[in-house]
């Protein structure tokens, strides 16, 4: 199956809270895809960021302003089950969740399509891509982390290319519609290497957010538009 169209999927941990619709209408009419939406519990990772209350106010103010673009839900939070449904009843369109915070990982993903939404697997940067090899067939997005989870900001750990070649490699071995996402320390100087070893949606945090420019129409339409440009050369 060919490589899938590329998304830019800016991550609302690094927007101002204060103006969270303001600065998600903002890079959505820039051009970005979708919304990445990074939740943390102070207990499988030591943050504590946003929960299912701010993803439903989020998700009702962008179908009141006509804001078109998935929101994709990344749990860091374990056990994972019993927040799953919140997500999902709030506006979820994909959840995400690491191998490690589920004692059933067939059951979890069975959940989250239960409840209407694709599901995907996250994989820390020492996290063994082994946990695919029975569930691919309930698989809609493989996420691999190019930072350990828990904080924004971080620099980009190299070998995280080479789990995202090994990735794309299962993906296009099984033949299914599945998408490849990197989360962790991508900018404009590192989109279009991501994007060659096979990555088609890219999280970005600081690297989207740290970059307004006020003589935008959109305030991020420069630092998309250079985005885009980068995977163009991939």
């Amino acid at each position: 199956m060919a490589k899938k169209e590329n998304w830019i999927a800016p991550s609302i941990l690094s927007a101002d809270f204060a103006q969270l619709g303001t600065d998600v209408k903002d890079v959505i009419a820039s051009g970005a895809d979708v919304v990445h939406f990074d939740v943390m519990d102070n207990h499988y990772v030591p943050n504590l960021t946003i929960g299912p209350l701010v993803c439903e106010s989020l998700k009702k103010f962008m179908d009141n302003e006509g804001v078109k673009a998935p929101i994709d839900v990344h749990l860091m939070v374990k056990p994972v089950d019993r927040i799953i449904p919140d997500f999902a009843s709030a506006g979820a369109d994909y959840i995400t969740f690491h191998p490690e915070a589920s004692e059933h990982i067939d059951r979890s993903l069975q959940l989250i399509k239960g409840e209407g939404c694709k599901a995907g697997l996250v994989f820390n940067p020492a996290t063994s891509l082994s946990y695919l090899e029975h569930v691919m067939d309930k698989i809609d997005m493989i996420l691999i982390m190019s930072v350990n989870p828990g904080f924004g900001g971080q620099a980009f750990i190299p070998e995280a290319l080479e789990k995202l070649k090994a990735a794309r490699k299962l993906i296009d071995e099984s033949g299914r519609d599945i998408r490849l996402e990197i989360d962790g320390g991508v900018k404009v100087e590192n989109i279009a290497e991501v994007a060659a070893a096979g990555c088609d949606t890219f999280v970005s945090g600081s690297g989207i957010f740290g970059k307004a420019n006020a003589g935008d129409a959109n305030r991020y339409d420069t630092v998309i538009q250079q985005m885009r440009d980068e995977l163009a050369k991939a």
